[in-house]
């Protein structure tokens, strides 16, 4: 999908000051970064690795597993498309909703594609099993023990866990390090969530050797530009720059979600992380977008794309407690005006 994500900032000039549209968490300081980006500038007079192994090195050693058991791509989307290609043409499952890029990765490679709603749905008629957890748009965790009793009940069927949304949640999760030890699971990483950097495009897979190897071959040389990778190895030794307030995003989601609730105007599913999907009881979702980005400089997700959602639904990632109030703020007025008009 070209269109239709979320963070389309760049359609509303500099009318945005609250970012609720992707699920990044806008209040980092890059500033340290960027210096360090500037020093870098001679990399573009030179061909990056054809294969960042120099990047993959580190991030194995930090997540306790070998090099063998890592592949760094241009973000997770680069990881599932490569996947996609690796098992072309078979029988794919994607567990909805959720987002839509595995679906278009196996059409584009020509799988025989299926939607199932739960874990449960799993069977040996299926080749591979497309699993977001935590869950865009939803936020919800699939149990550890549930999704490791599926893989290990359904051995001839392989897993592809997108766990980009992992640092968003308290709920224990399957770690890279288990999924290696694991024959049938390709796990795949954001670093863009992690760190807040989706401009420059850093992702990673990790899974048994053999799994890797078959996905290898489908990589593209140079597909990871010398710049993003010297700023992958400065992140891995700066992480502790990039704590996530993930206490303050939890109770955040709490709080929105009950006034979101208490507005009256729609409802709010449970989420595991500090995402929300909302869906509206009266107006559109396109609607309200429109209206927040021109009143309030406020970004949200149309969630409508997804499948198995309509145009009644949104979804948003909560921010600084003051931005949440704006967000509030703004969609009170617009269920304000839709009373308005629907009584006249």
């Amino acid at each position: 999908m070209i269109e239709g994500h979320g963070d389309d900032i760049f359609r509303y000039g500099d009318k945005i000051r609250a970012n609720f549209s992707s699920n990044v968490y806008n209040h980092f300081s890059h500033r340290n970064l960027v210096a360090a980006i500037a020093d870098w500038g001679n990399l573009i007079a030179h061909y990056p690795e054809p294969v960042p192994r120099t990047l993959e090195k580190p991030l194995a050693a930090q997540l306790g597993i070998t090099p063998e058991n890592i592949m760094v791509t241009n973000g997770a989307t680069e990881a599932i498309y490569l996947t996609a290609l690796a098992f072309r043409g078979k029988r794919s499952a994607v567990v909805v909703p959720t987002f839509t890029e595995y679906a278009d990765a196996c059409r584009l490679h020509s799988h025989q594609l299926s939607y199932i709603r739960s874990l449960s749905e799993v069977t040996e008629e299926i080749d591979v099993v497309w699993v977001c957890n935590p869950n865009n748009p939803t936020g919800q965790v699939f149990a550890k023990d549930v999704l490791l009793e599926c893989i290990s009940r359904h051995r001839d069927v392989v897993f592809v866990v997108d766990a980009s949304y992992a640092p968003f949640t308290a709920l224990p999760l399957l770690t890279p390090e288990e999924a290696c030890q694991l024959p049938n699971v390709v796990m795949i990483h954001s670093m863009t969530k992690s760190f807040a950097v989706p401009g420059l495009r850093l992702g990673y897979i990790t899974s048994s050797p053999a799994l890797l190897e078959l996905i290898g071959r489908c990589r593209m040389p140079w597909s990871v530009g010398s710049i993003a990778i010297a700023a992958g190895l400065w992140l891995t030794e700066h992480r502790e720059e990039y704590r996530l307030p993930l206490a303050l995003l939890l109770e955040e989601r709490l709080r929105v979600s009950l006034l979101l609730s208490q507005l009256g105007g729609c409802e709010v599913a449970k989420s595991d992380t500090h995402i929300l999907l909302c869906r509206l009881h009266h107006g559109t979702a396109p609607a309200l977008k429109e209206f927040l980005a021109n009143e309030f400089g406020i970004l949200i997700r149309d969630a409508s794309n997804f499948e198995g959602l309509d145009s009644s639904c949104f979804r948003i990632a909560v921010q600084t407690p003051e931005e949440n109030d704006l967000l509030i703020e703004g969609i009170r007025n617009y269920l304000q005006n839709v009373d308005d008009k629907r009584r006249t």
